[in-house]
């Protein structure tokens, strides 16, 4: 098994491309070991000294570190605990799939979250999804649109610019009632 690596915008996250499927459909997202009770593969992640986060996409784990530990001296261990995963033949997630990520939401304002949901489905979560991360909604209210940036996108350097700059003006852009993007911390 040949385990592809690449550096995303957020210095601190590597995305790991193993050759094969992670999950199915949708992405989950572990930002601490506390969370990662219901994933063999990120528990095992876990246990490597200077990871502090773990995202699944269809066919990548990002893995995020400690600030001063380097890459020369965790990437080894990851790359081998991801080989060791894979080739047990354990699964990815127990219980449950993964979500679409989306938060639910109805009432007056369905149709636009409607919109707001098919844009991130179609025009960003692709391109997020090549830098090692996913963006979700999380809500909508007076015009103001709330994301979860989740993976390479969480504490990202450039994740600003991109909400502002990128997600901001092409939902403003199809959707006059979007004012504002915001990102949110679950």
């Amino acid at each position: 098994m040949f385990i592809q690596t690449e550096s995303t915008p957020n210095p601190a996250t590597l995305k790991f491309l193993p050759g094969q499927t992670v999950l199915e459909a949708g992405t989950a997202d572990f930002p601490s070991a506390e969370t990662a009770g219901k994933s063999p593969l990120a528990s095992r992640l876990f246990a490597i000294d200077g990871v502090t986060g773990v995202f699944f996409g269809n066919d990548f784990v990002t893995v995020t570190k400690a600030e001063p530990v380097e890459w020369d001296h965790v990437k080894p261990a990851i790359l081998g605990a991801i080989m060791e995963h894979f080739q047990s033949g354990a699964p990815i997630m127990e219980g449950e799939a993964a979500e679409s990520g989306h938060a639910a939401h109805d009432g007056p304002d369905a149709e636009i979250v409607g919109q707001i949901k098919e844009l991130l489905d179609t025009r960003v979560r692709p391109a997020v999804a090549q830098d090692g991360g996913d963006i979700t909604f999380h809500g909508f209210d007076r015009g103001v649109v709330y994301l979860h940036m989740q993976g390479a996108c969480a504490g990202c350097p450039s994740s600003t610019l991109t909400l502002k700059m990128g997600i901001e003006n092409l939902l403003r852009h199809y959707i006059p009632e979007v004012v504002e993007v915001r990102p949110v911390a679950v």
